[in-house]
């Protein structure tokens, strides 16, 4: 099923990334994403290729594979593809679709003018790396 730009604003607003984010600037984000569906074990992005979308699953959910290794499974609300997009650098990771998947997709130049548009939408994206980063720090200490 095809949905709405009011559907797909209500959804972009269910993920904690665009907290704080006003409706106008949903709106606005809303407008640019585009509806990804994908079947079950697609390779929505794959590990070692330069990253030209950034994506927040929608409905059902992905896995995470870091050299043939399931690192996470992530759902509703969660993205994915920010590190490629920002850097311009090879994807960290494969990411596959565990089951049937819609995602909201945001081309590199539609996520840069989000950026600069909704500055919300930079920090929540600068929190989140810092978390995964100090994750990954404290995983190395034990």
């Amino acid at each position: 099923m095809t949905l709405t730009r009011d559907r797909k604003s209500e959804l972009l607003a269910g993920a904690r990334l665009f907290d704080g984010v006003d409706a106008d600037g949903m709106e606005r984000i809303a407008a640019v994403a585009v509806q990804v569906d994908f079947p079950a074990n697609h390779v929505i992005a794959r590990q070692g290729d330069i990253g030209t979308g950034f994506f927040v699953v929608v409905e059902g959910a992905v896995r995470v594979v870091r050299d043939g290794e399931t690192v996470a499974t992530i759902g509703p609300g969660d993205f994915f593809g920010e590190l490629s997009v920002l850097d311009g650098r090879p994807r960290t990771a494969s990411v596959i679709a565990d089951g049937p998947t819609t995602c909201l997709a945001l081309p590199t130049w539609d996520f840069e003018a989000v950026l600069r548009d909704e500055p919300s939408v930079a920090i929540a994206i600068l929190r989140e790396l810092a978390g995964r980063l100090r994750d990954l720090t404290e995983a190395d200490r034990h």
